[in-house]
């Protein structure tokens, strides 16, 4: 018999519409506790009484993407609208989540319709964003110019819009967007981080002043982080280190306190590699192919250790095009690892053993496939950067053996530290204590020394500080490895025309300098727990 229904709206649940059972209902207050699981087994049970009902579906849609069971999440929230329930709220959490999985198209088509239903500026942001992804740049801005124009009293819009036109090398419309951002509501706190991340010195001992005054008011976590952050350059810019570490150290610490990032999971993940990655282990991932028309040449470090300049330097060569950091390979690992785990636990070098042919091959024309959306030229060879890739090299030498992989390395002091003073998202959950990030960096070299002893010559490694010095050694050793020929073209990379969404987006518009180099140096009297953690490797 199917359970009483009763009537009753839950605005803070999960998919927040009117929730018409009282299992769902129970489950809205149980997701709005953040007990997600428990919810999770209430719409469950809900389900096996009522099979297929489409608000059960739609909710338990929205439960698995909370705890990041994104395919599963698809799944339910498909069979919901099959079954009837295609309100703009359900295709909404469909958008977002193949948008979560890296699907920005399927996405974009999904958002669309949506905009063309509903009067909601979330929606054409959502869209900016997705076409900044995209790289189709031009279009992203103007949605930004639209908001700000309808909308000028909203922060979040002027800030997308400075930086989008940071990334295109528009610094002075950056700043004014990022001012305007912060005369509509001074204790915005990406508005002033923005300011802050600008190479040029903007920030007047005024702004400093307003910044101190926003700080002491700061609720939220979301403008606290990044207002501290933006103060520490500040100060940092001024000399003042001892002023610049207090705020780097609060900012860090709150950062971390609400992520809860457990750094023995990524070093219990390398030891494994260590254990199960022997040379055997690496003869029997596919031949290496001759790529047909698309090679990908992947540069992998720890962010802040020079890729985005690497990346410049070879994307001005004649026969590469850079498309930036991808987010395609880590998205389809993290659907197989989905996949696989259903049958029970499984680890990254079980799941690299076990795929079929078929199945490794499928996962890179796919990767192929989401890339084409970036190519703007029929080069074969295309650079991605997305630093955490260091960590999926033996995924993506499975999925696609024509790759190649350059390793480029920056000074561990200098790496880590510059971390340490970035206001990054989760993305980078390891930068938020100098412990974490030591220990990260001490995980990267493992593996990278691993790999050189069971795969020789599967990377090719650059020291960016060797290179800052004298490029041209280090640019034909890494396009010797690509098997390209040299091209002058590299060393004039300062002269290439393109977007660039990283914080060095100024510094490799500028000719080679050493401006990041020891930068961390005026802190020595605070990096006992750095120091301490990276060993040998901070000499």
């Amino acid at each position: 018999m199917n359970e009483t229904r009763r009537e009753t709206s839950m605005p803070g649940g999960p998919v927040g519409a009117v929730t018409t059972f009282a299992a769902l209902a129970r489950a809205d207050k149980l997701a709005a506790a953040g007990d997600w699981d428990a919810a999770g087994r209430q719409v469950i049970d809900h389900l096996r009484r009522n099979p297929d009902e489409p608000q059960g579906l739609a909710k338990l849609g929205e439960i698995a993407t909370h705890l990041g069971a994104l395919g599963q999440a698809e799944h339910f929230l498909r069979k919901a609208i099959a079954r009837g329930l295609a309100s703009a709220d359900v295709r909404r959490n469909l958008a977002s989540v193949l948008n979560q999985q890296e699907r920005p198209e399927e996405a974009d088509r999904l958002f669309a319709t949506l905009e063309s239903e509903i009067d909601d500026p979330a929606v054409p942001a959502l869209r900016a964003m997705i076409r900044e992804k995209l790289g189709r740049h031009d279009e992203a801005r103007a949605i930004y110019d639209r908001l700000t124009q309808r909308y000028p009293d909203r922060p979040h819009y002027w800030i997308a819009l400075g930086h989008s036109q940071r990334s295109s090398g528009e610094v002075d419309a950056a700043i004014a967007s990022y001012r305007r951002a912060v005369a509509v509501d001074y204790e915005c706190g990406e508005a002033w981080w923005g300011l802050a991340g600008i190479k040029s010195r903007v920030l007047t001992d005024a702004d400093i002043d307003e910044m101190k005054r926003a700080v002491a008011i700061a609720i939220d976590e979301r403008n606290s982080v990044p207002l501290h952050f933006a103060l520490a350059r500040a100060y940092h810019d001024r000399k003042l280190h001892a002023e610049a570490f207090d705020h780097y150290r609060e900012a860090n610490r709150q950062r971390a306190e609400s992520l809860g990032y457990n750094a023995r999971e990524l070093t219990e993940e390398i030891a494994e590699l260590e254990r199960v990655v022997t040379a055997d282990f690496v003869r029997a991932l596919p031949a290496v192919a001759g790529g047909g028309d698309s090679v990908p040449i992947f540069i992998v470090s720890l962010p802040r250790s020079g890729s985005t300049l690497l990346e410049q330097m070879l994307g001005s060569h004649g026969d590469i095009e850079p498309v930036g950091e991808l987010p395609y390979a880590p998205a389809i690992l993290r659907g197989a690892m989905e996949m696989a785990t259903r049958r029970g636990p499984v680890t990254v070098p079980q799941l690299i053993a076990g795929l079929h042919p078929d199945q490794a091959a499928a996962m890179g024309q796919d990767y192929l496939r989401r890339v084409r959306a970036h190519r703007k030229t029929d080069k074969r060879y295309f650079v991605d950067k997305l630093p955490h890739n260091w960590s999926n090299i033996l995924f993506l030498r499975k999925i696609l053996p024509q790759a190649k992989f350059l390793d480029i390395r920056r000074p561990a002091m200098d790496c880590c530290f510059s971390n340490f003073t970035q206001s990054f998202s989760r993305a980078h959950a390891s930068s938020f204590a100098l412990e974490h990030i030591g220990q990260c960096y001490v995980d990267y070299v493992r593996l990278m020394t691993h790999l050189d002893r069971v795969a020789p010559g599967l990377v090719h490694h650059i020291d960016y500080a060797a290179m800052v010095g004298d490029p041209e050694p280090h640019l034909r050793g890494a396009l010797a490895h690509l098997g390209l020929d040299w091209d002058p073209a590299v060393l004039e990379f300062h002269k290439l025309d393109r977007v660039v969404r990283t914080p060095s987006s100024e510094q490799v518009r500028r000719p080679l300098n050493r401006d990041g180099m020891e930068v961390w140096r005026p802190y020595a009297e605070w990096l006992g727990p750095l120091r301490d953690k990276l060993g040998a490797l901070a000499e």
